[in-house]
């Protein structure tokens, strides 16, 4: 065992502090990432504080983790010392069920191994990139391409890749009016993805006062869900609507916005349970979905598409003493648009 320099939460609700965790040897197929960068990703404060259900404690978040390899296993084939590498939301999955064959990991029949709050099969708790290193089966482990920067990348192992794989699934492309409901670390990438993936993107947001940030960021459009008109104005618009936000919406208004055969695809995950007008879907064929994260494959697939496209997510630079105030500033929606750690500075 290896003891690294990491910033952790106690206990539920507790402020993050500096602390040391132990990363298990490097195994056969093991990869060594000296952690470079790491992502505030909402869902980080959603588990820190217990908004989703228990946790373990201590936690060490962080699953949008960019690195350099330090080390390899001896089995290991992908990788060797010096590669630019990314680790996402799960580290390891049980690879024999049929959604783990067909490279749905995150949808693992027995469930993935997240990042952090999670058991491994060493019956250890994982932890995560809020750290100066982490120890990652090869095949959990992805290439950031050169043309990314390290630091604007690690976003793209969370907010790429969940934005990434629903527009993907649904076909957005030319031809297609695409919605992004909230300007936010997810949505601020999904309008530049949607964009670059040639889709005619809007952004729904309360106000308009991000509306020069989501045109230059790729939207050709850009409405206040504050104000009544946008619903009668774009009634029966959009092939689909991507919802970023964890928070509770009138359901019925958004799905007023759907063509026939129409989707809304939820990201977010509200702490508590959220009504859903289901009469408002019937007269249209209209479809309510949601989309957790992807699988590694296709995430190596967005990674690609992003540095061929030149997307990156738009991000404030912190040092880790600086994380509890990054929290409060997320949750005041104080940040344009991701936060992320330097972690030479833990």
């Amino acid at each position: 065992m290896t003891t690294v320099a990491a910033y952790a939460a106690p206990a539920a609700k507790a402020p993050l502090e500096r602390t040391t965790v132990e990363r298990r040897p490097v195994g056969e197929n093991d990869v060594l990432i000296d952690i470079k960068f790491a992502g505030i990703c909402h869902s980080d404060i959603h588990q820190v504080r217990e908004g989703w259900g228990k946790a373990i404690f201590p936690m060490v978040p962080g699953h949008e983790i960019a690195g350099v390899v330090a080390e390899t296993g001896p089995g290991v084939t992908r990788f060797k010392t010096g590669d630019r590498v990314g680790v996402g939301c799960m580290v390891d999955s049980c690879r024999v069920c049929t959604n783990c064959k067909a490279g749905l990991e995150q949808y693992c029949a027995d469930g993935p191994v997240w990042t952090y709050n999670s058991i491994g099969k060493d019956g250890e708790p994982t932890y995560g990139g809020y750290a100066q290193t982490v120890v990652v089966d090869e095949n959990y482990v992805v290439r950031i391409p050169g043309a990314l920067p390290l630091d604007a990348a690690a976003p793209l192992l969370c907010a790429g890749i969940t934005t990434y794989s629903p527009l993907r699934h649904w076909a957005a492309g030319p031809g297609k009016r695409v919605a992004v409901v909230g300007l936010g670390g997810l949505g601020h990438v999904a309008v530049k993805i949607a964009h670059a993936l040639g889709a005619d993107v809007t952004v729904l947001s309360q106000s308009l006062r991000k509306k020069d940030d989501g045109l230059r960021l790729g939207a050709a459009h850009y409405h206040a869900t504050s104000d009544p008109a946008t619903f009668e104005e774009l009634a029966g618009h959009f092939d689909l609507i991507v919802n970023t936000v964890s928070a509770p919406l009138d359901f019925a208004a958004y799905f007023s916005l759907l063509r026939t055969d129409g989707t809304m695809v939820n990201l977010g995950l509200p702490e508590e349970p959220v009504p859903v007008a289901m009469q408002a879907l019937f007269g249209g064929r209209r479809s309510m979905s949601s989309s957790g994260i992807g699988g590694i494959a296709e995430t190596q697939e967005m990674l690609d598409f992003c540095a061929e496209h030149g997307v990156t997510a738009e991000i404030e630079l912190i040092r880790a003493d600086q994380v509890n105030e990054a929290y409060e500033r997320v949750l005041a929606s104080d940040v344009r648009y991701r936060f992320v750690i330097d972690t030479a500075t833990i």
